[in-house]
């Protein structure tokens, strides 16, 4: 059974997000890492690169495949998780403590379109 944390919001492409005021945290769900096997390398933007809700940001890299991430919602990158860098297999240890990047956000309202925890266990049948 994978770790579905309450209070988060989740994308229908398994990226997860923590509001913190105006950032939206952002990494892969427990899931998602399983699904992928052991994480090899975890392609992140830049600080300052922006996206549009539903554009890939980057990609992450296993064994058996590659999976391209998508930004839940839109805005700036404020920051990237270097550690993974040079660990990636920390998506797989915990997937909600390594986020991937953090997002200025510019429309807070498209978090509404996001699920909540109850609603992404459903989706993913657990």
């Amino acid at each position: 059974m994978s770790k579905i944390i309450e209070g988060l919001k989740y994308s229908e492409s398994h990226e997860w997000v923590k509001v913190e005021g105006n950032v939206a945290v952002i990494g892969v769900t427990d899931f998602a890492q399983k699904e992928m096997g052991d994480i090899t390398y975890v392609d992140v933007p830049d600080v300052d690169d922006s996206f549009e809700a539903g554009e890939d940001f980057g990609a992450l890299e296993s064994v058996k495949a590659s999976s391209d991430l998508y930004c839940p919602v839109s805005g700036k990158v404020v920051e990237v998780n270097e550690e993974l860098e040079d660990a990636p297999e920390k998506v797989n240890e915990d997937a909600f403590a390594a986020w991937i990047i953090k997002v200025e956000m510019s429309d807070a309202s498209e978090l509404d379109a996001l699920m909540d925890a109850a609603a992404y266990k459903a989706m993913i049948g657990e």
